[in-house]
């Protein structure tokens, strides 16, 4: 099997099974421009090599499955249809879905940002201010006194 090496953010190099390329498309964009004249590796700096390592993961385990061209605007999607294996690999921290949603974006892997924001949707879902802002480890920085305005101001929201 042959492999592309990537040079992450923190300087690390992370093998790329060849075959998976297509699925990332800022990498298949790269492999394409650089047409196998070098053997550098292709340096994402954006990626950390922890976060290189799962999306690597996850895109071998999908390699096989159909590419699905859909419009970014369909609403279709629905955050209660993930499969076992997927919920599995998003069993992770807050800190990594975040990293993982950062570079399913970056590397442009619909699929997977997809799968971040279910779950990341999944963990707010029904959840106060309060609770989502611990999920996020967010400090609360709003006086008595703004809380009580903000809440003046939104109450046709309630």
């Amino acid at each position: 099997m042959s492999l592309i090496n990537v040079s992450t953010s923190d300087n690390h190099i992370v093998k790329i099974p060849r075959d998976i390329v297509n699925q990332v498309g800022v990498l298949n964009d790269l492999v394409q421009l650089q047409q196998d004249t070098t053997d550098d590796p292709i340096t994402l700096a954006n990626v950390d090599a922890k976060t290189m390592e799962k999306v690597v993961e996850y895109c071998v385990h999908h390699k096989d499955d159909p590419i699905i061209e859909k419009n970014k605007y369909d609403v279709l999607s629905r955050s209660d249809d993930i499969d076992e294996w997927d919920l599995n690999f998003m069993h992770v921290d807050t800190n990594t879905l975040l990293h993982l949603l950062l570079a399913s974006n970056y590397l442009d892997i619909q699929p997977l940002m997809d799968l971040g924001c279910k779950m990341l949707a999944n963990m707010i879902r029904g959840k106060d201010s309060g609770q989502t802002r611990q999920i996020f480890n967010l400090t609360d920085d709003y006086t008595d006194e703004e809380k009580e305005q903000i809440r003046k101001e939104n109450e046709w929201a309630e």
